[in-house]
This record gives C-alpha cells, structure tokens and sequence, in this order.
C-alpha cells in the first residue's frame, strides 16, 4: 500500500508559543526553528579527523567545533547540499510548502535540538518539539501521535523516548507516511521485502552504512556484527548492511561467545541505549566499532542522523506532489437483456473508496470517508498540487431534452470507464448530486444506467453524504432570521434592540466582528458601543425589510406543492406579523447555486454573506451578512463545500458535488470538483463533467456562468442526442408517460430522423461552435435504434460541423461500447480550441439577454415587461449590472414555448420578471412561469421503493 505525507506547516508552529512549557502530559517544551529532530535510536557519525584506527572506536567526544563540522565531514555536507537543492525545487513549484517536522520526547535535549537547528536552518525547514511528562502513560504518548496524524501541517514525526515508551502500539500509532525514522511495521516491512523506494530509510541505520562504508579499511565482503537487542533498528541496518556488500550478523549482549563473535568481525555496531560491554582486547586489529547510544547528545555528532532525517522528509514530499495512478479497473460481465440498474449495481462489488482514493494520488489525510463507498475530499489537496498542470476538460451536453430521455449523465459514465479501464487514461467523472424530489417523485434515480452508472447506485440516489440537508439547514436558518428581525424591529425600541443586540457581557458592550462590518457599510468607523449617536443607533439596529419584498423562501428536498404559498405568522405570539411566503425545493436554493460556483471556502463564505434576502423599505437590498447569519451559514456549509469521491461500474474515480437547478440556476456539477479532478488526472489526462438540459440552457451557462467564476477552459463537447429524441423533433407524435410508445419510435423511419438532426441536432452543433469549442456528437443507443438511423445521425452531425459523430453503447456493453467515443474525445482534445465567450459581461444588462436570445436560441428579439424593466433599473443603480446572465426558460424548446420542438424561428423572447442571485454571482431573468417547486404526480416512483427489513437491501429504486 503507497502511503503518503502532507503539506503546510504546524498548526502547533504558527508563530505563537515559541518556548512556552505546560505542565502534565501536556508539559509541552515547543521551540520552533528550521531543521529537523532527534528520535528514539541514534547512529554515530564520524568527522575526517575521527575516523578509526585499529583497536579504537569512534571518540564522540572529541569533535571538530560546530562550526567546523559542515567542513569535515564530505558525507554530511553532500546530504544536507543535495537536501537543500531539493527543497528549493519544492519551493519554486510550489511556493506554499513549509515542510514541517515534529519531535516527540520525554525530556529536552539541547545539544539535538542545536544539531537539528543547524541543519534546518542550511536546508530551509520547520521544527517542532513536543516534550511529554516522564510519568505520561503509553495511552498519553498515542493520544499525542493520533494528534499529529491528523495535523495536516505536519509532514514527519520523530519519536525520542526511552526504549520503555516504544511499545509496538506507539510505534505503529503513528502514520507510515510520516514515520521518517522507518521505524513502523510497515515501513521496516517494505524495506526487508526490498521496496526501499516507497519506505523511509532508517536515518540512524543510513548513519551507521555511511560510517562503515567510509572506514579507513575497505570492508565491502567484510563481516559485521550487530550486538544488542531485537528490533526495527536492528532488522533494518542487517537488510541494508547486507545489500551494500557486506555481511551481517546479529548476537544478544549476554550471549556465551559475544567475545569470540567480535573477535572475527571486520566491524561492530553497539545497538542499544545501555552500555555494552566489549574490551578493546576483543576488537581485532583495524576493526571499526560505532556505539549507538552515544550520537545524538552529543554536539559535534550526530548532524548526519539529522540530515538524513531531514533527506527523507524532502524526499517524502517530492514524491507526494503528484502521483502517478495505479488504477485497477473492475470488470464487467454485461449480461443480455440488461438487467435492471439497481441489479447491476448490487451485482458489482465496489473498491473500498480508501483503496480507490490511494489508486489515485490521494493522500490519507485528504480523505474523510463516509462508510465504505465514498469519501469527502479535502480542498487541501489544490494547494499540494497548485503546479501541477490541468488534464483535458470535456463537457457533455445534449440536444433539447424531450420525455423519451436522451442519457447525458449514461454517456458521462460510459466516457469515463472507456477512457480509464480501456484506454488507460486517467479520467475523472464530474457529477451532479441528485434530488430526492426527482428521485422519489417522477424521475427515480440519476447515478447513470445499465452498465454505465455510479455505485452504489443507492447511496449515490439517497442522501449521499448530506450536502443537501446542509443546504437545507443554511436555507432555512436565513429564513428564519428574516422573519424573527422583522418581529423584533416590529415590536421594540431603538434602544432595546440595541440592547439586545450589542450585550452587556461582564460589564462590558462588544460589537461581534459581523456587527463591525455591518457599520462599516453603513460608513460608521466607531468601535466602541457608547459612542454612537442616536442616528447611528437607529441604522444600525434597524434593517428595516419590506414584507413585501423579502425575496427568501423557505426549501425542502420534498417534491410538495403544497408549499408552494403558505401562510407564515399566524400564531398569537407572532402580534400580526403574518405574511405569505412559500417554499422552493432544496436544489433551487442560492445557497446550492453558490455551492457549485465556489472557488474555495473563503470564496464560499463572501458569497454567502452577499446574498440579497429582500429590499428594505427606502429601497435598499438587505443581505444576509446585514442578518449577521453569514458565519453561522459557512460554519452549516463547512463539509458541504468538499466534493464527494465514488467509482464507476468499472472502478473509475467519480466527484459528485453540488445539484443546482438547470432552469433558475445554472445547471452544473461544482467547480471545485472539477478543479480538483483536473489536478488528479494530470496533463495527458480527462475531466469529464456534465450540464443540465440542452445545450442551449446547461452548455450556454456552464461557458458564460461556470467558465468565468472558474476561469477553466473546456477542450471539447460532446452532444448527446438519441434517435428516438431527433424522431420526435423531426415532426413525430407527442407521448405520454405510461403509454405505449408509438410506432413511429420503435420502427425504423429516416425521415424523422433526417428531420430532427437538420433542425435541432444543427442548432445545438452550431451553439457550441459559438464559444470555439470541438464538438463530438454521441449518438446513445437504443434497442430500437436500426444501423441506418443510427448511422444517418452521424452522417449529418458530420456535414453540420460536428468534428466526429459516434455511436454509444454503453448502456449495454459499459467502458467497452464507448471506445469510439473516447477515441473521438480524445482526437478533438488535440484539436485547437479558440474558446471564447458569448457576450462581454460588462455589456448592459439588456443587451446581454437579446445577445442570449438571438445567438442561441434563435430569437428575433426580446420584449421586457414593465417590471423587468424596473428591476433592470434597479439593479443598475445597486451595481449588479455587471454579472452574467442566467436565463429562466423551459428545458422542452429552445424557445420559450415547450410544445415547439425541432429549431422554432421568428419568434420573439418575451421576459416577464429579471431575479437576481448576487451571493451566486448571477442576474436571472424569467421567460414564462418557472416552478421551483416540483408537484408529486399520481403515482410517485415511491410506490415501487421498499427495503428488505432482514437484508436491508433497497428494492425498485430504478
């Protein structure tokens, strides 16, 4: 298993408590300098004035001054030079990395702790120590490994205790990865078995190689003989000793024939921390003897123990900033007829998701896993690899949807297995996290199909990890925080709000640091609570929100009619402050939409509190930081901002994160996720991510919303559209759900099909030629579908610009039916991309949706009604006229008439109301009436979902 290290410097570091000591266990000693540390087993080093004579061991206490030691010693000065060079090559690719190392001891040691300093300080590195209590308990000394494991600001741990300490619990307490003593099960482990590349090399062990290769008298095929106990130190220095040419023994202090077993060696190492006993009268003639437990207090020695601690660190993160991947692929067998999905997926046993992580390049500590299945991924991992170049960056869209289904999400999938499992390319499939609106009412599940979907599919579809109740939770606590302001402002004084709000806390009024920045925007600099003036008092205390105009619903993840108006403040304890508010479904609120477009938690957090919840009654937009519930609502969103790691059918690495609408919202995977997978994959690798709907509404917002809030830029697109789908653009009859399709779509009929790819499949090819992107059209594949329909579509995606057209069949088939599809991806990737986007976002507002209309849609014009073209005005006059537009359209047409299929002309886009999402970062006007709250139909999907109480295996999922 390749175990791995971390990044930043120590959280215990930060510049605070330099020198500090705390009684108990916690009687921490913490200096903090550049370099590296002691640790429980010590080596000796020779400088060129000690080297041995016969007869004579290494005298530790007759040294060069410190100085000088740098100087004599060729070993040390080549270690710590080529150190040196290493970390700056570290540095200049990435210019936050401050490696950091951390000693755990029981006592301070001033002369190791001066000998670390000195190397660290040549080599450019941080230092920690951590002194425990020489009455501390084994339990004590793991509670403080455990600590450091999970400190990703610490990437090397050394462990200096007495040999009582060093049970097999505490050594093997602390992570492989930052073991760099090599002194771990694991590490020693893979060093006996001969994978010294992926282990820490004993810098004691390499210490004492050093010394002995270096000896006066040449004793490569020489013996040595190593006298002490049992242990990592000992099993590792034999191994190495052994593969440099040289013999080794081992012999127990106490043994009957220690004198005649020393006598024959050519060399003697002393392990241990007691005192051995070996006369010199043993030692024969031009023998070398190095005594262990004399290294490191003593100054003068010991520097090269501490460069190689240091050279392993170095080396450690070298090999951590990116990782090639070790990808093993799942097989498949597709069986015919395809099985149901929840079949499928039941009958494939996934990847434990640590396994899959490590596949990959994750580091364990940039994983929060959630079960077995899937895992939180840490933002942390940009910052390890910020130099590491991006992969190709592929999005799937499609033609306008139509009820027969088109697949985009299939298509996704499939790409990705071809592309991993068959082609050995590194690629990353982006999702959307699916509704449990959808899911529950018409849709059922969105994990993909046949062999070609996420697993498990169930907990892909159920929950996942929470990110949506998140938002749920965040929503609704705004909500609730405008209504209880609009009763308090409502029923008390200027000076009682202020009371209430500003504290008494011991005697003694503070303004929070929200408070500070709400007075700020108001232009008051004042600090101190009593000073301010009546007047000031009053704006502060006093939002002053229009019922009216409070823009804020409450959300549930329930498909619930019902709630789309409501009666909020009907209570007695509410003294009249009813009002009608409604409730939209979760995935519709702001909050997701921010969600997806955050570029990191800070961002997260700015965009949250810039969220415009309603218009005050002087006509100013209050926001959410004004509430002062912004903190609270990224301390709600704080794990919801870190994408969710799955797997493929075929065990290829799955981000899903974020779910926003596709009509009010922008329709698009996060950007984190896909920032993430694009530093996974690495150069020659693919990121495949997918929009809501058509072209015309996911793709359009995804390069004018998503690529600007990113600053990404897509290689190429691939266009889903299906036979059946092109039928019915092309002039065929209308279905109905639960219906019998008509003959039209399960019979072969060209002329439909010519019909639908010269009207729709044209102009959708033409809307992503638009932004210079390649465009590969995936033609997905149904049984009904015959090879002159399927072949017909290519051919005219072909003549309408398309840079390739291919038949998909991975519903069928999995990774193995998209080859073509890849080969094609693939192909178009190498192609020049001249991406550009639509409009100039500092055109005004108005312009921006006729460029929107005409462009892509196909519109003449556009007609503004009175009130769009008030909040337009408005909207100005706030600042917001700069955003990008995200247009409110039905997903059935591309004009604002769902019954009018195909590529409708000389119509003109009538826009009845312009919204806007400031903490999102988007203006969003509205073409005819958009529902953000989904209604159940007659017979939801719940019908068919039940559990087996025994198994607890979920049936009729999809």
């Amino acid at each position: 298993m390749k175990l791995s290290l971390i990044r930043n410097t120590c959280g215990i570091l930060r510049g605070q408590r330099t020198g500090h000591i705390v009684s108990g266990l916690s009687r921490r000693c913490l200096a903090v300098g550049p370099s590296s540390s002691s640790l429980l087993l010590r080596a000796a080093y020779a400088t060129s004035s000690c080297r041995l004579n016969a007869k004579v061991s290494f005298d530790l206490g007759k040294h060069p001054a410190k100085e000088d030691v740098f100087e004599c010693d060729s070993s040390l000065r080549e270690v710590v030079q080529h150190s040196k060079k290493a970390m700056a090559a570290l540095q200049r690719k990435n210019s936050a990395i401050q490696p950091t190392l951390v000693i755990v001891q029981s006592s301070e040691d001033v002369n190791m702790w001066e000998i670390h300093k000195k190397v660290a300080e040549m080599v450019g590195l941080k230092i920690s120590q951590i002194c425990l209590s020489k009455h501390s308990t084994e339990d004590e000394v793991i509670e403080e490994i455990l600590k450091l494991n999970e400190d990703p600001s610490v990437h090397g741990v050394s462990i200096h205790l007495p040999s009582s300490f060093l049970t097999s619990r505490v050594v093997n307490a602390l992570r492989p990865e930052k073991d760099i003593d090599g002194l771990s099960d694991v590490n020693v482990g893979r060093l006996l078995r001969g994978d010294s590349g992926q282990s820490f090399l004993p810098p004691v062990a390499s210490a004492i190689l050093d010394l002995l290769k270096n000896h006066d008298v040449s004793l490569e095929g020489k013996s040595v003989l190593l006298v002490g106990p049992e242990g990592p130190q000992t099993y590792s220095l034999q191994a190495l000793i052994e593969r440099s040419g040289m013999q080794a023994s081992k012999s127990h202090a106490t043994a009957k024939n220690l004198q005649k077993r020393v006598m024959k060696a050519d060399a003697v190492v002393l392990l241990g921390e007691g005192n051995i006993n070996v006369p010199p009268a043993w030692v024969r003639p031009g023998a070398a003897v190095i005594r262990e437990n004399e290294i490191s207090t003593k100054l003068g020695s010991g520097h090269l123990v501490a460069a190689y601690r240091i050279q392993n660190l170095i080396r450690w993160l070298q090999e951590q900033q990116y990782r090639p991947w070790s990808l093993r692929s799942l097989k498949l067998k597709p069986l015919t007829p395809v099985p149901s999905d929840i079949e499928i997926s039941r009958a494939q046993t996934p990847k434990a998701v640590t396994v899959l992580a490590e596949e990959i390049g994750l580091l364990p500590e940039e994983l929060e896993a959630y079960g077995r299945n899937k895992a939180k991924v840490r933002l942390s991992l940009l910052d390890r690899l910020q130099s590491q170049p991006d992969g190709n960056y592929v999005l799937v869209a499609g033609i306008t949807p139509t009820p027969l289904g088109e697949g985009k999400s299939t298509v996704t999938i499939g790409l990705v297995q071809a592309l991993s499992a068959h082609l050995k390319l590194n690629s990353f499939a982006c999702l959307r996290q699916p509704s449990q609106g959808p899911t529950f009412g018409v849709k059922g599940g969105a994990a993909g199909g046949g062999y070609a979907q996420v697993i498990p599919m169930e907990e892909f579809n159920l929950h996942l990890t929470g990110d949506i109740h998140a938002i749920t939770a965040a929503n609704n606590l705004v909500a609730a925080a405008i209504d209880a302001r609009m009763l308090h402002e409502a029923t008390q004084s200027d000076k009682a709000l202020y009371k209430r709000l500003v504290p008494s806390v011991n005697g003694v009024q503070k303004f929070s640091p929200i408070q500070i920045c709400r007075l700020q925007r108001l232009g008051i600099t004042k600090t101190d609570p009593e000073s301010l003036t009546p007047q000031e008092v009053s704006s502060f205390v006093r939002l002053d929100l229009d019922p009216k105009q409070v823009t804020w619903q409450r959300v549930v993840d329930t498909n619930d009619r019902f709630l789309r108006k409501i009666t909020v403040g009907q209570a007695s304890t509410e003294k009249g402050q009813a009002r009608e508010t409604g409730f939209d479904i979760a995935v519709a609120s702001e909050i997701m939409a921010i969600l997806a477009l955050s570029n990191s938690l800070e961002d997260m957090r700015s965009r949250l509190a810039r969220m415009v919840v309603g218009t005050s009654r002087s006509g100013c937009p209050v926001t959410a930081e004004d509430l002062g519930v912004s903190g609270a609502l990224a301390v709600l969103m704080k794990d919801a901002i870190k994408p969710t790691l799955m797997q493929t059918l075929e065990g290829t690495p799955v981000f899903v994160h974020a779910g926003p609408f596709a009509n009010i919202a922008h329709g698009n995977s996060s950007v984190l996720a896909d920032k993430l997978a694009l530093k996974l994959v690495g150069r020659e690798g693919f990121v495949v991510t997918e929009a809501g709907f058509g072209a015309d509404i996911g793709m359009e917002k995804f390069f004018n919303i998503k690529c600007r809030t990113s600053g990404l830029k897509p290689n190429v697109v691939v266009l889903v559209a299906t036979v059946r789908a092109l039928k019915m653009h092309g002039g065929g009859p209308g279905v109905s759900a639960g219906a019998p399709l008509p003959k039209e779509y399960i019979e072969e009929n060209l002329g439909l099909v010519a019909g639908g790819c010269r009207s729709n499949l044209r102009k959708q090819i033409q809307i992503a030629q638009q932004f210079g992107v390649p465009v590969v059209v995936a033609c997905n594949v149904f049984k009904t579908d015959t090879e002159a329909e399927v072949a017909l579509v290519c051919q005219i995606a072909r003549e309408c610009g398309a840079a390739d057209a291919v038949p998909c069949n991975h519903w069928a088939l999995g990774g193995r039916g998209s080859l073509e599809l890849a080969e094609a991806v693939k192909k178009a990737a190498s192609k020049p991309n001249h991406f550009k986007f639509l409009y100039d976002i500092e055109m005004p507002i108005v312009e921006k949706i006729r460029a929107i209309a005409q462009k892509v849609y196909g519109a003449d014009d556009i007609t503004l009604s009175a009130e769009a073209e008030a909040k337009i005005n408005y909207y100005n006059q706030q600042g917001f006229g700069s955003l990008p537009i995200c247009m409110a359209k039905t997903h059935l047409s591309l004009s604002h008439m769902p019954e009018k299929k195909g590529a409708p002309t000389g119509f003109v886009l009538p826009i009845r109301d312009v919204r806007a999402s400031i903490g999102a970062g988007f203006i969003y006007p509205l073409v005819g009436t958009m529902s953000t709250m989904p209604g159940l139909p007659t017979r939801p999907c719940f019908y068919d979902i039940d559990i087996d109480p025994v198994t607890e295996e979920i049936t009729g999922l999809f």
